[in-house]
């Protein structure tokens, strides 16, 4: 299977997904101390700074997310649908993945839901892609 360039947006989102959890671990560590951070989690632990809290459930947002993005994607590729919509639809997706956890950490509510909206209309133009294709 060729790399498209839905496949290639694809793997550039996994990765920023998987990288997500490195600015709440590092806030932590600050904040707990290492051997807090890697003991189990206490009640009497310090709790995270604010911000760390939000980019925590930003991360998660983002893996719900990409648990429909990835397979829509997958699925296109496998059938051969590529088309510049659905080009401009995963790099739209890439951005407004990437908007919403920076906004999110940051307690920006009003932007965090467009980027929010804007990927998720993103992802139903490759299900209507997908699903239009026979």
């Amino acid at each position: 299977m060729k790399l498209t360039p839905e496949l290639h947006v694809l793997a550039l989102i996994a990765t920023a997904t998987v990288l997500m959890w490195i600015p709440y671990m590092f806030a932590r560590i600050l904040t707990r101390g290492p051997a807090q951070t890697l003991a189990n989690p206490d009640p009497a632990f310090r709790p995270d700074p604010a911000w760390a809290e939000r980019a925590r459930r930003a991360h998660a947002n983002a893996v719900e997310n990409l648990a429909v993005f990835a397979p829509l994607v997958v699925i296109a590729a496998l059938t051969g649908v590529s088309t510049p919509a659905t080009i401009v639809a995963c790099n739209v997706y890439l951005g407004a993945r990437l908007v919403h956890y920076v906004v999110y950490a940051a307690g920006i509510p009003v932007v965090r839901t467009l980027a929010f909206v804007v990927g998720a209309g993103a992802t139903l133009v490759i299900a209507a892609a997908v699903l239009s294709h026979v």
